[in-house]
């Protein structure tokens, strides 16, 4: 069985697994006092640019969105976002299991844009039963999207300069933030995300770890009791030492946006794949994430070969949008298997 359905299927870079055991025995603070956390901090510092940063490390991503925004609002707001956005769509409701109401706006290829977020504000702001509704509080993007697109740097300045005129903060999810950091696509560095946003996080699960986010506020603004918050939301490991060493060995030596460029080599080679056997794709996508077309027939031939994948939507004409993701584990193997198992897109029957 080979597996394109995420890219967290495998389990961790070999560096960190060796870095973990050479690491066992020793004995260190918990709820991240140990000296691996604190080093991951100052590493973290050092590539954003942001000196006096709070950097939390947390567990996973929708514990990590949940408490970043129930943090951040106060009872009778809520979160702008996306309609595709992760927390709008794939994380069970847990901002509204929080008391925050997810508030979607429109989006294309996955982003929202500036001028559609100022029209959702001006429309509230006009509206005279506005007291009795939620109140937007915070703006949420994702970097790359759950399309796998990616904003510019022109357009999440637009969008920051839409939050700075209503005085929201921007928060970036950023549990692919490797994969778009990586792309050929990408105009921003880590350090541009920091300077535009108020606080997002650098993806540690889905970009070699076993587990982990790590939080960053660029200039010191962590809301007050941001560390019990976290606890609250079962977001804290007792022992931090294991998010602290995975997040200390990602961020020596480039080894982050290094593995993550390989999983971008992969997806262009998977997607040629596609192409060069006729499939059309959704969406042009300059990340990890690629979505092409099928037939019920081709998802069947592939699927019979126990090659995995997942089914992202079904369109008009009874074709699906499909998703193969690639990781930093993906090998030539693996798409080599998936090659050998794609039928052409012009068979009969297909």
């Amino acid at each position: 069985m080979i597996s394109f359905t995420c890219d967290y299927t495998e389990g961790a870079h070999p560096a960190i697994l060796e870095r973990l055991v050479q690491t066992n025995f020793s004995q260190e603070q918990g709820y991240g006092a140990d000296r691996f956390s604190e080093r991951a901090r100052e590493l973290i510092r050092q590539a954003t640019g942001c000196p006096q940063a709070d950097v939390f490390l947390l567990v996973g991503g929708t514990q990590t969105n949940a408490t970043v925004i129930d943090a951040l609002l106060r009872g009778y707001e809520g979160v702008l976002a996306a309609d595709t956005g992760h927390v709008a769509v794939h994380e069970a409701g847990a901002i509204e299991f929080g008391g925050h109401k997810v508030l979607t706006l429109p989006q294309r290829e996955g982003k929202i844009d500036a001028d559609g977020l100022r029209r959702y504000l001006e429309t509230f702001a006009a509206d005279e039963s506005r007291d009795h509704m939620v109140q937007p509080g915070l703006v949420y993007l994702s970097y790359p999207t759950e399309y796998g697109t990616l904003y510019s740097r022109q357009e999440l300045a637009a969008i920051r300069a839409v939050c700075d005129t209503w005085k929201l903060p921007l928060f970036l999810d950023g549990a692919r933030l490797g994969y778009g950091l990586a792309s050929d696509a990408a105009d921003m560095t880590l350090r541009d995300i920091a300077a535009c946003c108020d606080v997002f996080y650098i993806g540690g699960t889905k970009v070699g770890a076993l587990c982990g986010e790590a939080v960053v506020f660029p200039r010191g603004n962590a809301p007050k009791g941001f560390f019990t918050t976290v606890k609250q939301h079962g977001a804290l490991l007792a022992k931090g030492r294991l998010l602290g060493i995975q997040f200390e060995t990602l961020m020596e030596d480039g080894l982050y946006l290094r593995i993550a460029r390989h999983a971008i080599d992969q997806a262009n080679k998977l997607k040629t794949i596609f192409l060069q056997k006729g499939y059309p794709f959704y969406i042009d996508s300059p990340t990890n994430q690629q979505f092409p077309i099928l037939t019920r027939a081709q998802m069947q031939a592939v699927s019979a070969a126990e090659v995995l994948f997942e089914v992202w939507a079904q369109l008009p004409d009874g074709r699906c949008v499909t998703r193969f993701a690639t990781s930093w584990a993906t090998t030539d193997a693996h798409l080599e298997a998936l090659e050998a198992v794609l039928p052409p897109a012009t068979t009969p029957g297909n």
